[in-house]
């Protein structure tokens, strides 16, 4: 093929336009489809983190909105089920399922230690004042 031909043109521009669909399109289309699952199995029970960062519990499930309870109960929060970000239930047989995750984690990350504790260092012997 002759890189200045009609046809050339055509094939590069169809290879551009699927290597376009399997690098942004397709992706983008199974993050909405997982989106729109997690909410559609939504319970009541389950604790949720909206879209603008806010926790609750849910309280009830309506077709398209979701009734969440913040801070003990005390306030109850009407929010549509798109602007849920997040679900973390509280059902024991997913919690079940959660730790068993958790514990196929490689041997390697499991003897690595913890950065999150405050690390203060040792003291060398101290020096009195009437060693001076």
């Amino acid at each position: 093929m002759n890189p200045s031909s009609p046809t050339f043109s055509l094939v590069l521009m169809v290879l551009l336009i699927v290597m376009i669909y399997f690098m942004m399109i397709r992706p983008q289309r199974k993050k909405e489809k997982a989106d729109r699952e997690m909410r559609e199995a939504l319970r009541v029970g389950d604790e949720i983190i909206t879209i603008g960062g806010i926790i609750g519990k849910v309280e009830k499930v309506n077709e398209k909105t979701v009734i969440i309870s913040t801070t003990a109960g005390k306030n109850k929060i009407e929010f549509l089920k798109s602007a849920i970000a997040s679900v973390s239930s509280k059902d024991p047989a997913a919690a079940k399922t959660a730790a068993k995750e958790e514990s196929k984690e490689p041997e390697e990350e499991k003897k690595t230690p913890s950065r999150d504790k405050k690390v203060t260092p040792k003291k060398l012997g101290k020096k009195s004042d009437d060693a001076e």
